[in-house]
């Protein structure tokens, strides 16, 4: 067996060595841009062998400018069909369906005689960012389209790689992506601290009454909550359920607080499961302080009012964060923060449709 090779890479050397020479041939002097952007494992540098049993090859995204996307990209898409080689590296670039359900598009890399149905998708930059966010980066970027934009399809639009940019637009519009505006970020912040402090005391008032599947129900949902919270503390657009565990761990927090909040999911009992989680609490909380984006807050836990649970009442670090908000509107928002923080649901966090526009553009 050959060495895995990583998809950008792979990706990469399909655009240099088989796309690139064709395309200059068939369109000399016609700028364009070339990535490998938006879903699959590779964008975020977590592919491994698995990943290649569908969605997964020498694919990549060709970006020219509207008008010859427009005219020219129908012409392109034949020529490569016929003359892209049927393998790159070993591996086949004709893409199939899988047949395993009617209603998805989803394909696989198949040997073939004829003519190759390829990755190589060809469109726009404007295009291509307003089907997969909704909105166009290199227009203003309202605060309705950061907070209705899933974090996931921030990562696809922001990971990955550009392989060539002669057209001048993905840097930018990547630039812009890269991280949320300062007071977007103390707002998020602010909710998901919130969404904490609405369930901290419940690991151990669940368990008080007997219901320890309860309790471990509510501990998971909050080990998930921190993990997000600490990826947004390090500037990290948290991905969705797949690759969270993955991406938590690289984060400067993530090797001392993986064995806490394990062992927090594993607990036998509640005092056990919440001694744990108050590890963790303090943890980030000092990281909160050492962010310095509010003046400090004690970051010890304490008992939760009269009863017997220990909590880090992390509405007090919402009530920090949002004092250092200076747009109006923001503050003007309740504590359901962005999409992602308040909606839980696979469909609706699908990418929008194609030239679908979010509300309030």
């Amino acid at each position: 067996m050959q060495p895995f090779l990583p998809g950008l890479e792979l990706s990469r050397r399909f655009y240099t060595e088989a796309v690139r020479p064709l395309l200059d041939e068939a369109l000399p002097g016609i700028p364009h841009s070339a990535a490998r952007l938006g879903s699959g494992s590779e964008v975020l540098g977590y592919d491994t062998p698995r990943s290649a049993d569908h969605e997964w090859g020498p694919r990549l995204q060709l970006f020219l400018r509207p008008q010859d996307a427009g005219h020219h990209g129908p012409r392109l898409t034949a020529l490569l069909s016929h003359r892209l080689p049927k393998t790159f590296l070993g591996h086949p670039t004709h893409f199939a369906l899988t047949g395993e359900d009617p209603g998805t598009d989803i394909r696989v890399m198949t040997r073939t005689d004829g003519p190759v149905h390829h990755r190589v998708d060809i469109t726009d930059p404007g295009t291509w960012f307003t089907a997969h966010l909704g909105f166009d980066p290199s227009e203003t970027v309202t605060t309705t389209d950061w907070l209705a934009t899933p974090t996931q399809l921030l990562v696809e639009a922001t990971g990955g790689a550009v392989f060539h940019d002669g057209l001048d637009r993905l840097t930018p519009a990547r630039t812009a992506l890269r991280w949320y505006p300062h007071d977007i970020w103390l707002y998020v912040l602010a909710c998901q601290w919130k969404r904490i402090s609405q369930e901290e005391a419940f690991v151990g008032r669940c368990g008080e009454v007997g219901d320890e599947l309860g309790s471990a129900v509510v501990a998971g949902r909050l080990v998930r909550d921190l993990m997000r919270l600490c990826l947004l503390m390090n500037r990290r657009y948290p991905p969705y359920s797949k690759w969270l565990g993955t991406a938590f761990a690289q984060t400067p927090q993530g090797s001392a607080l993986t064995p806490t909040l394990t062992a927090a999911l594993t607990a036998p009992d509640w005092p056990t499961r919440e001694r744990h989680l108050t590890r963790a609490y303090e943890a980030l909380a000092t990281h909160h302080n050492a962010l310095a984006l509010t003046p400090p807050v004690d970051p010890t836990t304490r008992p939760y009012h009269g009863r017997p649970f220990q909590v880090l009442h992390a509405e007090r670090f919402t009530a920090a964060l949002r004092a250092r908000i200076t747009d109006p509107d923001l503050r003007a928002l309740p504590d359901t923060g962005a999409i992602d923080q308040f909606m839980d649901n696979t469909d609706a966090m699908q990418k929008p449709r194609p030239g679908e526009v979010r509300p309030g553009r």
